[in-house]
C-alpha cells in the first residue's frame, strides 16, 4: 500500500520547501488532542492543557475531529488555490486568508473529511446543491458523535457562519499558545527548509526525498513519488508544483495531501528519530506475519535464548529438520534471526534489537 504522485514534466524550480504556520498549529491542536501519538510532547501538552481558558478548552474539545482523527486539509488552503502553485502564507493570518479565499463549496467538502470521505482522490458530488449527498453526510456524522452532527449541520445550513467560526478559533490559539511555540520553532523549520532546498538545488530530487524520510522514494525514471503508508491514493502534479512542508510537531505522522484538483504536498517530520534501518510496511508486515505463527513462536521462545543449529532445534521442538528449516527460513526473511557459523554448524538466533523495534515500528507504521 502507498499514496504515489505522479511527477512527470514537473521541473526543479516548481519543486518548494516552505514551513506552514497553519499545518504546524494543526499539528499543535492534534498533539493536545492525542498526547499518545507524540510522547516527546509530552511535557509540552501538560503544560498547555494545564494553562489553557476553561472556555477555549471546552471550544477545541468540540471541533477536535478536525484534528484528531483525521488531519483536515483545512490546515492546507494553499493547495487549494487554483492553478496549483499557490505556497504556504508565512504568518498565520496570512494561511487564513488563503483559506477565505476558497469557495463555500471547497471548504464544505473537506471540512466534512472526518467523516471518512471514500472519493477522496475524485471527483464528489456538492453536498451544498446535492440532497442524496448531503443526507450521506449527515448520516456518516452520526455514527461519529453529536458534535460532528451539529457541525455538519451548521456546515451544510450556513458555511459562512463555520467559516467565520474556525478563524476566530484558530486567532484564539494562536493568542492562547501557538504564537510562543511557533516563535520557537519559525526559524528550525525555516532552517530545514533551506538545507532541503540547497539538497534540491546540488543533489536532486532522489537525495532529498531521501533525506524528507525514509518512507519517501522517487523511481527510477523519476516520473513517479512513492509514500509507503498504510493507505492507498494517487495524485498528479500535472502544470502545477509540488510543496514540501516540515514540521516539529508531527512525528510519527508523515502527511501526503493528494485531494483531487489540489497541488499535491508532503508533510514531513524534522528533528524525528531515525533509525539506521527503518521498517517499511511491506517488512513490518512480513514479520508480525512471520511471528503470527505458533510455532515459529515456539521457536523464538528458544532462539532468544541462545544460538541454536537446526539439528537441535529438531530434538528440542520433536519435529523433522525441513519443517524447522522452513520456519527459520521465514523468520530469516522477515530479518528477525541472526546466524553465523561455527565450524561445521549454522548458529541462529533471534535478533531482539529487531523484534524490539517492532512495537515502535508498529506504532510508526500505522500512524504514518
Amino acid at each position: 500500500m502507498s499514496v504515489t504522485i505522479d511527477i512527470a514534466g514537473l521541473p526543479p524550480e516548481r519543486i518548494s520547501v516552505v514551513p506552514s504556520p497553519l499545518a504546524e498549529l494543526g499539528m499543535a491542536l492534534h498533539a493536545l488532542s492525542e498526547p499518545g501519538h507524540h510522547p516527546g510532547l509530552q511535557g509540552w501538552v501538560t503544560a498547555v492543557s494545564a494553562s489553557l481558558d476553561a472556555c477555549l478548552a471546552d471550544r477545541l474539545c468540540e471541533a477536535d475531529f478536525l484534528w484528531r482523527t483525521t488531519f483536515s486539509d483545512v490546515f492546507a488552503p494553499f493547495a487549494g488555490i487554483p492553478g496549483g502553485r499557490s505556497l504556504p502564507g508565512s504568518t498565520l493570518a496570512a494561511e487564513l486568508d488563503l483559506l477565505d479565499t476558497l469557495s463555500d463549496e471547497t471548504f464544505v467538502d473537506i471540512a466534512l473529511e472526518f467523516t471518512c470521505q471514500l472519493t477522496y482522490d475524485t471527483v464528489t458530488p456538492d453536498p451544498l446543491n446535492d440532497a442524496a449527498v448531503r443526507k450521506r453526510a449527515l448520516d456518516l456524522a452520526a455514527t461519529r458523535g453529536v458534535h460532528q452532527v451539529r457541525f455538519t449541520k451548521r456546515l451544510l445550513d450556513d458555511p459562512p457562519q463555520i467559516r467565520t467560526w474556525f478563524r476566530q478559533l484558530m486567532e484564539d490559539c494562536e493568542e492562547a499558545f501557538f504564537a510562543d511555540i511557533w516563535g520557537r520553532l519559525e526559524h528550525q523549520l525555516a532552517a530545514d527548509a533551506r538545507h532541503k532546498t540547497e539538497l534540491l538545488r546540488h543533489k536532486g530530487l532522489k537525495e532529498t526525498l531521501s533525506a524528507v524520510s525514509a518512507a519517501v522514494s522517487l523511481e527510477e525514471r523519476a516520473e513517479r513519488i512513492t509514500v509507503d503508508k498504510l493507505s492507498e491514493g494517487r495524485t498528479a502534479t500535472g502544470d502545477g508544483g509540488l510543496v514540501l512542508v516540515p514540521t516539529s510537531l508531527g512525528w510519527p505522522h508523515l502527511f501526503v495531501l493528494h485531494r483531487y484538483g489540489w497541488q499535491p504536498a508532503i508533510t514531513y517530520p524534522v528533528g524525528a528519530p531515525r533509525p539506521s534501518t527503518p521498517a517499511s510496511v511491506e517488512e513490518l508486515t512480513r514479520r508480525m506475519e512471520a511471528l503470527a505463527h505458533p510455532v515459529r513462536m515456539r521457536l523464538c521462545r528458544h532462539l532468544a535464548r541462545g544460538a541454536y543449529t537446526t539439528s537441535e532445534l529438531v530434538d528440542a521442538h520433536g519435529m523433522t529438520a525441513p519443517e524447522i528449516s522452513r520456519h527459520l527460513t521465514v523468520l530469516k526473511k522477515a530479518g528477525l534471526l541472526t546466524a553465523r557459523r561455527r565450524g561445521r554448524y549454522v548458529l541462529h538466533q533471534l535478533d531482539l534489537t529487531a523484534v524490539a523495534r517492532l512495537g515502535s515500528d508498529f506504532i510508526e507504521g500505522v500512524l504514518r
